[in-house]
């Protein structure tokens, strides 16, 4: 799952058009159908070009992968900020984004497992730059979202919650909880004084 260097360099505005049309129809093809269904000829099938087009923009089918999945986490990313942009408050900010994240997973299950598969694939690869792009670029923004709370450090605390919501994500799969029940574990997490 490694890019291939210098390919987009090359490409003019129609044909940078045309792979990132490809990336959109990856990433459908993701969302509907997970890792192992993310073939070129799916691809091709939810997108406006052909077999030979997925070929000749992307030589490699695990380098597309990463680029939909670098826009799944993308958009996800942006859309947590305009839901907690909503609020006036620092910690309604960061409560309407952790609510949102997890229905996010319990709305589209397939969107959970697709994390995993992908996280554990890119594993199998020796590819771990992938998915540490994506838990730094969440982190990024839980630690920007505890920052005016004046957390005792952000940083490390966003990496423990990032872990504590994938957890969850999980468990909500076995028993869900309304995100009233799992708000309590979140406080003593974010607030607690280990000193």
């Amino acid at each position: 799952m490694t890019a291939v260097p210098g390919r987009s360099a090359r490409l003019s505005p129609n044909q940078l058009q045309k792979q990132e049309q490809i990336v959109e129809a990856a990433r459908v093809v993701l969302a509907r159908d997970g890792l192992a269904g993310c073939t070129v000829r799916a691809i091709a099938d939810a997108g406006p070009l052909t077999k030979s087009a997925i070929h000749y923009y992307f030589a490699d089918i695990d380098v597309l992968i990463d680029r939909a999945m670098a826009a799944h986490i993308t958009t996800f990313i942006a859309d947590l900020r305009k839901i907690s942009a909503k609020h006036d408050h620092p910690s309604e900010r960061l409560f309407a984004a952790l609510e949102a994240f997890l229905d996010e997973f319990s709305g589209r299950p397939n969107a959970a497992f697709l994390w995993f598969e992908y996280w554990i694939a890119a594993g199998r690869a020796q590819h771990p730059q992938a998915i540490d792009v994506m838990l730094t670029s969440i982190t990024e923004l839980l630690a920007e979202l505890l920052a005016p709370l004046d957390v005792e450090d952000p940083r490390a605390r966003a990496r423990a919650l990032l872990s504590y919501l994938l957890g969850a994500i999980v468990q909500q799969r076995v028993r869900r909880r309304p995100f009233a029940a799992l708000r309590g574990d979140i406080e003593a997490l974010c607030f607690a004084n280990y000193g």
